[in-house]
C-alpha cells in the first residue's frame, strides 16, 4: 500500500499514521524525519540541506525530492510506504510522479483528512505538555488527574508558543494556502480520498481504510 496523507495541523494525522503503518506493515516517511536522520548521519544530501536550513531558507524541491527518492528505494520499502510532509507542492507532486514512474509503482491513496478550522483551532490551543517528559495533554479531551500537572512525573504542564490561537490560525491559513493546489492536483488525476476527520478516532481509521480499499 502506498499512500500519501494530507491534513491541517491538528487534523489527526499522527494518530492514524500509526494505525495504518500497523495495520498495512508499511514504514511512516515524515520528511521531518528524513532530514533530521540526514543531518544527524552527515550525509551528502543531508548537509546540502544544512546549507539551506542555517541561512533560514526552504530546502529546495529538487533536494527534497532527492531526500525522498533516496528513502524510498531502501528494502523496507518494498511493500509501501506512508507519505507524510511529502510531497507540500505541485512540483515536487509531479517529481514524486516522475520518480515513481521509473520504479515501476505508482500511488494507491492520496487522503485528506479534513476538519473544519473552529474544531483545529479547539484542538490545537487547548493542548498541554510536560515540561520534563514531553507528554501531552488536552485541557479539554485529555485532562491530567492534577490541574496542571503531568500524570506521568508530576512535572509542570504549558502551552507552546505555536499552539497560541493567533499562532495556530497563522499555521492554518499557511497550510491551506500551499496545499490548496496539492489537494486540486490530486482531485483532477482522480486519486484524493476526503475523510471527514471530525468523527473519532475509530471512525476516522475506518473510513480511511475504506477510501484505500
Amino acid at each position: 500500500m502506498r499512500i500519501v496523507l494530507l491534513g491541517p495541523p491538528g487534523a489527526g494525522k499522527g494518530t492514524q499514521a500509526v494505525k495504518l503503518v500497523e495495520k498495512y506493515n508499511i514504514p511512516h516517511i515524515s520528511t521531518g524525519d528524513i532530514f533530521r536522520k540526514n543531518l544527524k548521519e552527515k550525509t551528502e544530501l543531508g548537509l546540502k540541506a544544512k546549507e539551506y536550513m542555517d541561512k533560514g531558507l526552504l530546502v529546495p524541491d529538487e533536494l527534497v525530492v532527492d531526500i525522498v527518492k533516496d528513502r524510498l528505494v531502501e528494502e523496507d520499502c518494498a511493500k509501501g510506504f506512508l507519505l507524510d510532509g511529502f510531497p507540500r507542492t505541485v512540483d515536487q507532486a509531479d517529481a514524486l510522479e516522475t520518480e515513481l514512474s521509473k520504479l515501476g509503482i505508482k500511488l494507491d491513496g492520496v487522503i485528506n483528512i479534513e476538519v473544519e478550522d473552529e474544531v483545529l483551532i479547539g484542538r490545537l490551543t487547548g493542548r498541554l505538555v510536560c515540561r520534563k517528559c514531553g507528554a501531552t495533554y488536552h485541557s479539554k479531551f485529555n485532562k491530567p488527574k492534577a490541574e496542571n500537572v503531568c500524570d506521568l512525573c508530576g512535572g509542570e504542564l504549558y502551552t507552546r508558543d505555536d499552539d497560541k490561537e493567533e499562532t495556530v490560525k497563522n499555521r492554518l491559513l499557511v497550510y491551506k494556502n500551499q496545499t490548496q493546489p496539492l489537494i486540486d492536483y490530486y482531485t483532477k488525476k482522480g486519486m484524493l480520498k476526503t475523510i471527514d476527520g471530525e468523527a473519532d478516532t475509530d471512525t476516522v481509521f475506518a473510513e480511511i481504510c475504506k477510501a484505500l480499499e
